[in-house]
Parts: C-alpha cells; structure tokens; sequence
C-alpha cells in the first residue's frame, strides 16, 4: 500500500514543494512506495523560481508542481494520507497551518525550516538558502524513507518522525 505523505506551508511555494519534489525523487530512486503532495493552507498560486531552480539543480524536473490548497487533501477522491508534515517555521513566529482533514487519520508533525524567501544577499543569498534548504529537506527525507514504514504502529511512526525532526 503506497504511504502517501502531504507537506504542508502557509502558501505552497517554497519549502513545501521542495519536499514533495525531494521526498518523490528520494523514494523513487529508492524504488519506494511512497508518494509526497504538498499544499498550503493560503497558497499564493504561484512558485517561487528560486525552489524550482534548486530542484531543477539537483535532477528534479518541476513541471508537474504547483501551488495548490490543501482542499485537495480534504475531499471526496482525495489520496489517504499516512503523513502530513508542517515546514513553516513556527520560531520565527510564522504561523504555522493546522491540518484536520485527511482520508486515514494521518500521523502529523512538525519539521519547521526558516524560510529561505527571506534570504539576505540578493538573488545569490537566496539561492543558496533556497540549496540549504533542500539539502536539510533531502536528510530528512532519507531517514524518513529508512523507516520500516510498512511495520510502523502510528504511535512508533509518531516517535520516530518527531525524533527526525530534532536532527
């Protein structure tokens, strides 16, 4: 059965979709069954260029990406969701989404990154925060690809994916 897992931001248009297009690749190459969606709880219906070139940097065509509202987790047809993952980054006071909806009681967490849209520098500070960014996402998303996400209880994947979140 495919573990699919939603990545949640404020406006889908950064840290999300790095996630979903990391998560995707990780667990392809992996030869996983697991598949990421990413939305927002406001998206700006835009993607900022500065994640899609990071993507596209590390071999991850961004066509198929878009901001989208996380309605479409909610609904009839929706894809049951194992995971839902926040990346806002409530430290830096930004408000973070609360997710209630969601075929299959998903497990949900916390893995808050600052974001880099705010980057200081010009185009080449936020280029290589948006690449920070997406190489803290990739670590992250490996462990979680490691998991025995098959043999999991949701209490011991609750455990586990709140321990990621602290590396």
């Amino acid at each position: 059965m495919t573990t699919n897992v939603l990545i949640l931001c404020t406006h889908n248009s950064a840290r999300s979709v790095l996630s979903e297009g990391m998560l995707n690749q990780l667990a392809s190459r992996l030869g996983l069954d697991v598949r990421a969606f990413s939305a927002g709880s406001a998206p700006s219906g835009r993607l900022n260029p500065f994640a899609l070139e990071a993507l596209n940097k590390a071999g991850i065509g961004t066509s198929i990406y878009r901001s989208k509202s996380w309605d479409e987790f909610t609904g009839e047809g929706a894809p049951p969701l194992s995971i839902v993952i926040t990346v806002c980054d409530s430290a830096a006071a930004e408000t973070c989404p609360v997710f209630f909806g969601g075929h299959g009681a998903p497990v949900k967490v916390h893995w808050g990154y600052p974001d880099p849209s705010n980057a200081e520098g010009g185009d080449e500070g936020k280029k290589r925060a948006f690449e920070l960014t997406r190489q803290a996402i990739g670590y992250r998303m490996l462990q979680l690809l490691a998991l025995p996400l098959d043999t999991l209880t949701k209490t011991e994947l609750q455990a586990a994916l709140i321990e990621i979140g602290r590396s």
